[in-house]
C-alpha cells in the first residue's frame, strides 16, 4: 500500500494517527448507516414483493373481464362509454427522511363531487365491463402504494451503493495509507535515533581516546 508523502517528524506523525482515529470513527458511523439501509431496504423490497404480486392479481382480472367486455360489446360503444370520465381525484407528494435519504410519499384525494357511478349508462354495455372498471379501481391505492415503494426502493439503493464505496475507500485505501505512513515515520525516526545513538557513542570513544592520549602525554612529560 502506498503510504503519504510526509515528513518524516513526530508533529506529523501525530497528525496522521489523529487522521488514522478520526477516520476508524467515520468508517464505524458508515458501517452501521449502511447495514441499517440494508435493512429498511429490504423491508421495502419484502412489502413491495407482496403488493406487486396482489397488484398483478388484480390487474390480470381486470384484464379478464375487459377481454370479455371488448368481445361482446363494440368498439365505438366502448369509446364512448370510457370516453369521459366521471371521477377526479387529486394527487399530492409529501416527502420524508430514512437515514439522510429523502424519500417521496404520494396521497391520493378523490375530488368533491367525484362519484362512484359509472360515468355511462348501463342499457348497452356489458357487466364485463362493469366488473373490470370496478376491479381497476379497487387497486388504484394499491398501484400509488407500489409506486412509492419502488422509487424509495431505489433511492435508497443509489444511497447504499454511495456508503459502501465510502466504506471501501476507508477499509481499503485511506487507513492502510494512514497506517504505512506511521509505519514509515516510525522506522524513519527509530533509525535516526540509532544513527544519533551510535554517534553520541563515537564521540565518546573519541573523547576518551583523546583523554587517554593527553593523559599518556602528560606522564610522558612528567617521566623527562
Amino acid at each position: 500500500m502506498a503510504e503519504l508523502r510526509v515528513n518524516p517528524t513526530r508533529m506529523e506523525m501525530k497528525r496522521i494517527q489523529t487522521r488514522y482515529q478520526t477516520a476508524r470513527k467515520g468508517h464505524k458511523l458508515l458501517k452501521d448507516k449502511r447495514d441499517e439501509l440494508m435493512k429498511q431496504f429490504l423491508d421495502v423490497v419484502r412489502e413491495d414483493k407482496l403488493l406487486r404480486e396482489r397488484v398483478e392479481e388484480s390487474l390480470a382480472g381486470f384484464y379478464r373481464s375487459f377481454t370479455v367486455a371488448s368481445a361482446v360489446s363494440s368498439p365505438k360503444m366502448l369509446e364512448e362509454a370510457l370516453i369521459c370520465p366521471k371521477k377526479e381525484c387529486d394527487l399530492g407528494v409529501d416527502y420524508k427522511n430514512i437515514m439522510s435519504v429523502t424519500v417521496p410519499v404520494f396521497r391520493m384525494r378523490m375530488e368533491k363531487g367525484s362519484s362512484d357511478s359509472y360515468n355511462y349508462g348501463m342499457a348497452f354495455t356489458s357487466g364485463e365491463l362493469d366488473s373490470s372498471l370496478r376491479e381497476l379501481s379497487t387497486i388504484m391505492e394499491d398501484l400509488l402504494r407500489m409506486a412509492e415503494l419502488e422509487k424509495t426502493a431505489q433511492l435508497l439503493a443509489e444511497e447504499i451503493e454511495r456508503t459502501r464505496r465510502r466504506v471501501n475507500a476507508l477499509e481499503y485505501i485511506l487507513m492502510p495509507q494512514y497506517l504505512a505512513t506511521i509505519k514509515s515515520i516510525k522506522m524513519k525516526l527509530d533509525e535516526n535515533e540509532r544513527g544519533n545513538t551510535t554517534r553520541l557513542m563515537k564521540v565518546k570513544d573519541m573523547m576518551l581516546k583523546a583523554q587517554l592520549s593527553q593523559k599518556q602525554d602528560d606522564e610522558d612529560g612528567e617521566e623527562e
